[in-house]
């Protein structure tokens, strides 16, 4: 499928798996409302769905705290890196410049 070059917002795993199974390569970052990082990362996020050709969502897993458990996610922002529906790699290392996580994305 065709990527979106906007951020997506889900609030559930099964809003992600379904865009997991849509798209070839998908960005996730696992935020919290209160995180100010994370709030920082919006510009940076709607940079990267226009610079690449991955699909960039925003989980804020609230309503789906299982979710947290399954993906491994013990900070926020956590990014994941999906690849035909496989995770292939994760940062949790907080602030992400635009150029550092554009080149992640586009990596493996």
């Amino acid at each position: 499928m065709a990527t979106s070059d906007r951020v997506v917002t889900v609030q559930g795993r099964e809003q992600l798996d379904a865009l997991l199974a849509d798209y070839d390569r998908v960005l996730v970052m696992v935020r919290t409302a209160g995180c100010t990082i994370c709030q920082s990362m919006a510009p940076i996020l709607d940079t990267v769905a226009r610079a690449t050709d991955a699909a960039v969502v925003e989980f804020n897993p609230r309503e789906d705290l299982d979710a947290v458990a399954d993906l491994g996610v013990r900070s926020v922002p956590t990014f994941l890196l999906f690849v035909d529906g496989d995770e292939v790699d994760r940062r949790a290392d907080g602030f992400v410049p635009t150029a550092e996580l554009v080149a992640f994305v586009d990596g493996p």
